[in-house]
C-alpha cells in the first residue's frame, strides 16, 4: 500500500486557510470585547449624568427642610487673580448665593490671600459695599487667617468689622511693580538688542533696554494713583476706627500681625470664623458657600475623551 504525501502548494495552501480562520476568530473575539466595554461606558457615563442632574435636587430639598438660620461662609484663598480660585467672577458669584438664601443672617468672608491684582480685588469690594446697602439687614464680617495683605486687605476694607488671629499678618497697603533689567549682561556678552516699535514710549521700561529717566517718572505716577485709590477705600471701609495713620506709616506697604493690627485700627477684633459666627452673628451653625472646581464636568469631559480615543483606535484596529 503507498502514501500519499501531499506537495508543498497543498501545504502552503492549508497554512493561509488556516491563518485567516484564526484571524477572523481573533477580530471577532476583540469586536466582542470592545462592544462590552463600551456597552458599559455608556451606562456609567448615563448613570453619571443622572447622578448630577438629581443632586441639586437633593440639596436644595436639605435646604428647604433645614429652616434654621446660619452663617454663610465664603473663601478667599491665595493669589486674587481673573484666572485663580480668588477671581472677582468666582467670588462674586458666591457672596450672591450667600446673601440671597433666606436662612443667612450674617456672611463671613475668611480671607487668606497675599493679595494679587487691584483691579480683581477693587471689582470684589464695590460688590460687597453694593449686596451690603441691597441687604442692609445681613452683616458681613472679614475674618483673616494666615494672612490678610495688599489685595487681601482692600476686600476686607469693605467689611463691617474685620478679625484676625493674633499671629495673622494684616496691612501691606501698597502698590508695587517689579521686574529685571538685563543690559549689562548682554553688553559682557557682547549681544545687540534690537527692539521696533511704533510709538515714542511704546518699549518703556523693556528689561532688555536702558531705563529711562521719564518712563520711570510715568510708571510712578500710574503706581501713585492706584495707591492713591487703595487709601481712599481704606479709609472709606475703616473710618475712625485708624489711629494715627500717618504717623504709624500705616499706608506705606508695611505689615502688622493681628495682634499689632487691632491696635492701629487695620482690625476690630481678634477671632476666628467660629468665633464671629457664634458670638458675634449668634448662627453658630456656618454654611460654606464658597464654590468648588465641577469634578464631574473634569470627569465627564476626560471620559469623553477617553472614549473618543478608544473609538479612533478600534476603528483603526478594524480598518487594519
Amino acid at each position: 500500500m503507498s502514501t500519499v504525501i501531499p506537495n508543498n502548494e497543498e501545504n502552503w495552501e492549508r497554512d493561509i486557510l488556516n491563518r485567516l480562520a484564526f484571524a477572523s476568530l481573533n477580530e471577532q473575539r476583540r469586536a466582542r470585547r470592545w462592544r462590552i466595554f463600551f456597552i458599559f461606558l455608556t451606562f456609567a457615563y448615563l448613570f453619571l449624568i443622572y447622578i448630577s442632574l438629581v443632586a441639586p435636587d437633593w440639596q436644595i430639598s436639605g435646604d428647604t427642610i433645614s429652616s434654621s438660620k446660619h452663617t454663610a461662609l465664603v473663601e478667599i484663598k491665595g493669589i486674587i487673580s481673573s484666572e485663580t480660585e480668588a477671581s472677582a467672577d468666582k467670588v462674586i458669584a458666591d457672596l450672591r448665593d450667600a446673601f440671597e438664601h433666606k436662612n443667612t443672617a450674617g456672611v463671613i468672608i475668611r480671607i487668606n490671600s497675599p493679595g494679587g491684582s487691584p483691579v480683581q480685588a477693587g471689582y470684589i469690594n464695590d460688590e460687597i459695599v453694593r449686596l451690603r446697602k441691597k441687604y442692609p439687614d445681613i452683616p458681613l464680617y472679614a475674618v483673616a487667617t494666615d494672612i490678610c495683605a495688599s489685595g487681601g486687605y482692600y476686600i476686607a476694607a469693605a467689611a463691617d468689622k474685620i478679625y484676625a488671629d493674633k499671629a495673622s499678618i494684616v496691612g501691606s497697603i501698597g502698590v508695587l511693580m517689579s521686574s529685571f533689567g538685563f543690559v549689562g549682561a548682554m553688553e559682557k556678552m557682547g549681544i545687540e538688542r534690537r527692539l521696533l516699535t511704533a510709538g515714542e514710549h511704546k518699549g518703556f521700561l523693556d528689561p532688555f533696554s536702558p531705563t529711562k529717566e521719564e518712563d520711570i517718572k510715568h510708571i510712578k505716577t500710574a503706581l501713585d494713583n492706584i495707591h492713591a485709590q487703595f487709601i481712599d477705600v481704606v479709609k472709606q471701609g475703616r473710618g475712625d476706627r485708624l489711629k494715627n495713620a500717618e504717623e504709624l506709616q500705616i499706608f506705606s506697604g508695611l505689615i502688622w500681625t493681628g495682634e499689632q493690627a487691632v491696635e492701629v485700627g487695620l482690625v476690630d477684633g481678634l477671632g476666628s470664623s467660629s468665633y464671629v459666627a457664634r458670638e458675634i452673628i449668634k448662627a453658630e451653625k456656618i454654611k460654606d458657600f464658597t464654590s468648588t472646581p465641577n469634578y464631574f464636568d473634569q470627569f465627564a469631559k476626560q471620559l469623553g475623551t477617553s472614549m473618543a480615543e478608544s473609538m479612533q483606535f478600534l476603528l483603526k484596529s478594524t480598518i487594519n
